[in-house]
């Protein structure tokens, strides 16, 4: 499982920090930071989901009021 974080979308409401540790506030920029991850294009942040963290991604995911974090599924179906 895969988590895809769209920074550039984000607008700070920082509802994913409380569903998912790896989601951290970066009050400076205004924008969640997605820890561990890699950019693969500009403003595109990816990383795996350790195993036990599944819940966490998929609910951080789902509580982003501007749906600018995706999670996909090993054979690479998005779930939310």
């Amino acid at each position: 499982m895969k988590v895809e974080y769209d920074r550039n979308t984000c607008t700070g409401m920082y509802q994913c920090t409380a569903e998912w540790e790896e989601f951290v506030e970066n009050r400076e920029e205004g924008k969640a930071d997605l820890l561990e991850s890699e950019e693969v294009e500009e403003g595109i942040f990816v990383r795996e989901v350790p195993d036990g963290a599944e819940f966490d991604a998929e609910m951080a995911a789902r509580v982003c009021p501007v749906d600018a974090i995706k999670v996909y599924d090993d054979d690479g179906e998005q779930i939310v």
